[in-house]
C-alpha cells in the first residue's frame, strides 16, 4: 500500500516547519565535500514541496541558513548563496505551474545583493499562487527574530504608537517575521538531531516535533508521507487534558 494512502486529508498539519540537517554528513559518508551534499540537498527541498502540495498542506518552512551559519568558511557560505540562487532561478517556473508561492523570513537586508534580488523577484513572481505558501528562513536565528521583535515595540512606545499595557501575544507575534503566517503545527527535523536550533522558538510553542535519522538528501516524498501519517496518530491537547 502506497504511503500516501494512508494520509487522511482532513487531518492535515496546517504548516509544517522543517530543519534540514545532514547534508555534510551526507557528503562526507559518500568521500565528498560539503557543498556536494548541498547541493543533493537541494532535490529533497524540490521533493518535499511537490510531496506537500500533493497532499494539501498550505504552508511549509525550511530552515534554509541561520545567522549563525554566516561564521561558517566562507568557501561553504559563498557555496550555499550560489546554490540559493540557482534553485530559485531554475526552479521559479516549476513553482508556478505546481501553485507554490515563496517568502522568506529572516535578516534578508545581510544577504548579498544578488540574492537579495533573485529572492525578491522569486517572491514577486510566485505572489499569486495560492496552492501551498514555501517559505525560506534565511540568514534567520529565533533570538534575533525576537530582540528585534522588542526594539520595535520599544520603538513604538517611545513614539507613543503602543503602551505596555496593550502588549499581549497576539501584539507580541505581529512584530515578528511571521506575522502573516500561522504558526507551525509540525517540526520535522532530520539527521538524527533532536534539538530546535534557533529556530521559530516563539511560533513553536505547542507544535508536535518529529525527528528522523534520515539525512537531509536523502529526504523524499514517502519521507514526508512517514512524518505527517505519525502526527495523524497524536492526540494534541495544547496543554488541556482529554479526561473529563
Amino acid at each position: 500500500m502506497e504511503l500516501i494512502t494512508q494520509i487522511d486529508k482532513n487531518k492535515l498539519p496546517k504548516h509544517i516547519a522543517i530543519i534540514m540537517d545532514g547534508n555534510g554528513r551526507w557528503a562526507k559518508k559518500k568521500g565528498k565535500e560539503r557543498a556536494f551534499g548541498h547541493e543533493n540537498g537541494v532535490k529533497a527541498v524540490r521533493q518535499t514541496v511537490e510531496a506537500a502540495a500533493e497532499i494539501g498542506v498550505e504552508y511549509l518552512t525550511f530552515y534554509a541558513f541561520s545567522t549563525e551559519n554566516w561564521d561558517r568558511p566562507k568557501a561553504e557560505v559563498d557555496t550555499l548563496m550560489e546554490l540559493l540562487v540557482q534553485a530559485i532561478q531554475t526552479q521559479t517556473d516549476d513553482l508556478n505551474k505546481n501553485g507554490v508561492r515563496i517568502q522568506a523570513i529572516g535578516d534578508l537586508e545581510s544577504l548579498p545583493l544578488k540574492c537579495q534580488h533573485e529572492l525578491q523577484e522569486a517572491i514577486n513572481l510566485t505572489s499569486k499562487n495560492k496552492r501551498l505558501t514555501a517559505i525560506i528562513a534565511i540568514s534567520y536565528s529565533s533570538k534575533w527574530e525576537i530582540v528585534n521583535a522588542v526594539k520595535k515595540i520599544g520603538n513604538d512606545i517611545r513614539n507613543g504608537k503602543v503602551s505596555p499595557e496593550d502588549i499581549t501575544n497576539e501584539v507580541f507575534s505581529s512584530y515578528l517575521c511571521t506575522k502573516d503566517i500561522p504558526d507551525p503545527d509540525f517540526l520535522i527535523r532530520t539527521s538524527g538531531e533532536q534539538r530546535i536550533s534557533n529556530f521559530l522558538l516563539w511560533q513553536l510553542a505547542y507544535a508536535e516535533f518529529y525527528f528522523t535519522p534520515v539525512l537531509w538528501p536523502d529526504f523524499n516524498k514517502d519521507e514526508l508521507f512517514k512524518a505527517v501519517i505519525d502526527f495523524q496518530n497524536r492526540e494534541r491537547r495544547f496543554g488541556k487534558t482529554n479526561i473529563l
